[in-house]
């Protein structure tokens, strides 16, 4: 009686083999399409930021518009807007710059529309910590500010979160500081101060870093690489499967003698 079972089941263990390699390998290349579909929405982000940055200033949104702010379509817009700075109510986030480690100077700005706008008015070093340390930077009265426009940084920064109660401060969380300074209706945004000269030299605006990973075609490769070593693993499996046939049917073949 021929014995089955053993043929049976490795031919049932190749099909699930290649049948799951199949199927990594449309996965995975489903995975670089979309990686594919990431770069040209980053690319697109990308264009759009910089034709923003560069554009000429625009009036920075009003109560009215706070809802439809988003990160895509707001984002580094270069506006403007006219009021005084409340220089009482000024508040210091750690920064790391080209120029060192310090803090931001963010100044409460009360527009001429009514409502206020916190304003990043550039980097201080340690030493001029104390706002008494750079009196000639204190703008007083009507002034405007130009800048580029920046969505709230909540919680704080990298392993450490901002504490209210003791002023200290490791992003520009509006709420926060806005909450904590009792500065009532505050735009959901804030103001990268552009590098206009403040007299006394400090703070020193203009350092916003605008950068973007871009790394989406690298990942994208990454994935149709691994679903190329998919289809190669079927191709193997089944290489392996027509051999040993192979080899069992010209076993079973009569040899000729040869006189």
């Amino acid at each position: 009686m021929t014995n089955t079972a053993k043929p049976r089941r490795s031919f049932a263990f190749l099909l699930v083999a290649i049948c799951a390699a199949l199927v990594s390998a449309v996965l995975l290349a489903s995975l670089g399409v979309w990686q594919i579909e990431r770069l040209r929405w980053k690319e697109a982000l990308i264009a759009r930021v910089e034709q923003r940055v560069g554009a000429e200033p625009v009036a920075a949104p009003g109560q009215a518009d706070w809802s439809g702010i988003r990160r895509d379509g707001s984002e580094y817009l270069r506006v403007q807007l006219q009021g005084r700075f409340l220089n009482d109510r000024e508040t210091l986030t750690q920064a790391v710059t080209g120029l060192g480690g310090g803090y931001w100077v963010l100044t409460p700005f009360l527009t001429d529309g009514g409502f206020t706008v916190l304003v990043n008015r550039g980097f201080v070093p340690p030493d001029r910590r104390d706002p008494s340390s750079r009196p000639s930077g204190q703008i007083e009265g009507a002034t405007s500010v130009t800048g580029l426009l920046r969505l709230t940084e909540p919680g704080g920064g990298f392993l450490r979160n901002n504490d209210p109660a003791a002023d200290r401060w490791y992003s520009r969380d509006v709420e926060e500081i806005g909450a904590k300074r009792g500065l009532g209706q505050t735009a959901p945004y804030f103001i990268d101060a552009d590098a206009t000269p403040n007299i006394g030299g400090w703070p020193v605006g203009g350092l916003t870093k605008i950068t973007f990973n871009n790394h989406h075609l690298i990942y994208a490769f990454t994935w149709f690489g691994l679903a190329l070593m998919a289809l190669g693993a079927v191709w193997m499996l089944l290489r392996d499967r027509l051999g040993k046939r192979s080899a069992k049917r010209d076993a079973g073949q009569p040899r000729t003698a040869v006189s």
